[in-house]
């Protein structure tokens, strides 16, 4: 299951031309974690658009969709995926203006702790209705993710298979050993 969770980020972040490179991807359990996929730019960044916010949610869910194509559900493996994923995709909608349909607003207003580099209290300054509306576009961006997901993870099957079997024999691929699955 980890193998398959992990290819699946993996396979993701490779093919989607906003995310960032793999450079290691290991099923050798880390703390809480059972397996990790390591992105890493190969460019600082300063700004970010929608369409690499949209790449970043679909790797996020790359491990739990492929849980999902391939043993038909998911597991508790992808609950910090959920969260990250839930995390930036209403960040997009209350902090960047990224939403179609609440337009080029931010919402809530955050007290923080700008030397410890923390929020520590954040204030609602909306309705419900406006809550409610919210919550529909941060589930979907994560629908639109989830779609963009799946599309990859089915077109790359064979890639997905391939390196979730190698990775029950090796535990760990570097990036060269990852990047030829592609160049077959």
């Amino acid at each position: 299951m980890t193998a398959y969770h992990e290819a699946g980020h993996a396979v993701v972040a490779h093919v989607l031309p906003h995310a960032d490179p793999v450079h290691k991807i290991s099923v050798i359990s880390r703390g809480m974690a059972l397996g990790y996929t390591w992105s890493m730019p190969e460019r600082d960044r300063y700004l970010h658009s929608r369409a690499r916010f949209i790449d970043e949610i679909a790797q996020m869910l790359g491990g739990r969709v492929a849980e999902k194509l391939i043993f038909k559900e998911a597991t508790t493996g992808a609950a910090n995926d959920l969260q990250q994923a839930s995390e930036l995709a209403r960040r997009m909608v209350t902090r960047f203006g990224m939403s179609e349909k609440l337009g080029p607003i931010t919402f809530g207003s955050r007290d923080e702790l700008i030397f410890l580099g923390r929020e520590i209290h954040e204030q609602r300054n909306y309705s419900d209705k406006v809550a409610a509306v919210i919550d529909e576009e941060v589930e979907a961006i994560i629908r639109e993710a989830e779609r963009k997901t799946e599309k990859v993870l089915k077109d790359h099957s064979k890639e997905l298979k391939a390196v979730a079997a190698e990775l029950m024999k090796k535990e760990t691929l570097t990036r060269e050993e990852f990047e030829a699955f592609f160049s077959l």
